[in-house]
């Protein structure tokens, strides 16, 4: 996922990417946990893209706060 793809959705959509984001590390963290899989390179996929999530978030309030 490309910050460009997500500065062009709304902030109910990218919250709620963010909220599955969340899910999907917390599924992965306990299937690594549990040695269930061995697809460690996917949690810091997620951690990427969960960092691009909220960097978005936040360029969107702090161009909302300087209007």
């Amino acid at each position: 996922m490309k910050a460009s793809e997500l500065r062009a959705k709304s902030v109910a959509e990218m919250k709620q990417e963010l909220v599955d984001l969340l899910r999907a590390q917390f599924g992965l963290r306990m299937q690594i946990a549990t040695q269930q899989t061995n697809k460690t390179s996917e949690l810091g996929k997620l951690r990427k893209n969960i960092a691009r999530v909220r960097t978005v978030l936040r360029e969107n309030e702090l161009k909302a706060g300087a209007k």
